[in-house]
């Protein structure tokens, strides 16, 4: 039976590697080689990578893939994305060529500001503590000058700060928020360290307060977090032309595809079922784009799907217009990230992500990732509407399904052409390997 380890983070980690090895391989030796095989060369690289986490053993790679030809805001933009999923990039490389010749895609920043909140519990009357928060904001400022000093240098900072009353869905429950502008930077750490000095502040002008009865003072500071929801830093980007020009070269008329990508689009803003893959179909594009711009997905992720349920239900973040003959595609949703701070300067993939893009501020940043996940949505919308999502999916898919079996390079080559024009399945890719090789077809195991 296996035991708990107490102080695993205080190993070096060649004790950590045999630890792990000794306690969850046949073979520990072996299992020692396989991990140190994904170390990088460069011990300084590596280094880097072991301090970005607690209790690093091995790199974990995932493939680095490009998407040229977007044309975003009059400028061409090769685009990184990092991305297990194996048709994505390749959809995203297809709409971007679809609509360079077409405008390409118009995209403009609505709002910036991010949020946060210092929770609090407080048993006394509403409008003492209104007045008394109203008094002292002033505080609030002041008090966190050295904090913003270097925000405010840059154009950014506190921008507001107000009670909220909570006391309707939990008893003495109260909230300061805050709202931020932190410029190129995500401005996690900034904001979180704003309203810690916020909640000091609070409790002590309180202490001190003679508006206050004792009971009044005991004022509970329940935590200070930033929100990863950001309504108010929202990105827009749109494509559209005639629908004349929409020829999707797949045996229908412009007029026939724009009808049926608009239904398409249209059950997705009723229906949570699609809805929900839907999204997560505009989040291949997006994540992708964060992750190899060194930017936090799961944060993103987050707030868009709290965004696309803002009205009480779940719904798209796409949507799709056609009107006087004119077809339009847009996108809104809420981005907070950075081009400053936190791995945009460490990561080397990272470094170079940023650059391959021009180096762009937050801004223009956030305007290339809107694209790429409205990019994603037309391709997969596309896709849905006139072959299926299948034919092209598991086209990509086929060479990993190829490389389980661990097939030879003079195999791939014959299936790959033996599929030009066939549907891929896996157990037909199966049965065609095994009559390439001349080998056996395995039998399906049947469970009892």
């Amino acid at each position: 039976m296996k035991q708990p380890i107490k102080g695993f983070s205080k190993l070096t980690k060649e004790a950590k590697l045999e630890w792990l090895a000794a306690t969850y391989s046949k073979n520990p030796e072996a299992t020692i080689a396989f991990l140190q095989s994904y170390w990088h060369e460069d011990a300084k690289v590596q280094k880097l990578h072991d301090d970005f986490i607690e209790n690093t053993v091995t790199n974990y790679y995932m493939p680095f893939g490009v998407a040229p030809n977007f044309k975003i805001n009059g400028k061409l933009y090769t685009i990184p994305m990092a991305i297990e999923e194996s048709s994505v990039v390749a959809a995203a490389a297809k709409a971007a060529g679809f609509w360079l010749e077409r405008g390409g895609f118009k995209a403009s920043v609505i709002a910036t500001k991010k949020i946060g909140h210092v929770h609090f519990m407080y048993e006394g009357a509403v409008e003492k503590l209104t007045t008394f928060i109203e008094a002292i904001t002033p505080k609030f400022f002041e008090d966190t000058e050295g904090l913003t000093a270097n925000m405010r240098a840059r154009g950014g900072g506190i921008l507001n700060i107000e009670l909220k009353d909570k006391t309707a869905a939990m008893d003495n429950y109260f909230q300061l928020e805050a709202h931020f502008e932190t410029c190129d930077s995500m401005g996690a750490n900034f904001i979180n360290s704003c309203l810690e000095q916020f909640a000091k502040t609070l409790t002590s002008e309180v202490q001190k307060s003679d508006l206050f009865t004792a009971a009044e003072k005991d004022i509970q500071i329940v935590m200070c977090i930033l929100s990863n929801y950001t309504p108010d830093c929202v990105v827009r980007a749109e494509v559209s032309c005639p629908v004349s020009q929409l020829n999707a070269d797949e045996g229908i008329s412009p007029e026939t595809f724009a009808m049926k990508f608009q239904r398409a689009v249209r059950i997705a803003e009723i229906e949570p079922y699609r809805a929900t893959t839907h999204n997560k179909g505009i989040y291949n594009g997006i994540d992708a784009v964060v992750i190899a711009t060194g930017n936090d997905f799961r944060a993103i992720e987050a707030a868009g799907h709290t965004y696309a349920s803002k009205d009480g239900q779940y719904r798209s973040l796409t949507h799709c217009e056609v009107k006087d003959g004119q077809f339009r595609f847009w996108i809104e949703v809420p981005m907070a990230l950075g081009t400053v701070g936190g791995l945009t300067k460490l990561h080397p993939m990272v470094k170079f992500a940023h650059q391959m893009l021009g180096n762009p501020n937050a801004e223009e940043l956030m305007c290339v990732i809107a694209a790429s996940g409205l990019a994603q949505n037309f391709a997969a919308l596309r896709a849905l509407t006139t072959t299926g999502i299948q034919k092209g999916h598991m086209k990509m898919h086929l060479l990993n399904i190829l490389n389980q079996l661990e097939a030879t390079e003079e195999e791939i080559a014959e299936i790959k052409a033996y599929f030009e024009d066939k549907v891929v399945t896996h157990s037909d890719v199966v049965k065609k390997f095994c009559e390439v090789r001349g080998i056996e077809v395995p039998t399906p195991k049947v469970k009892q």
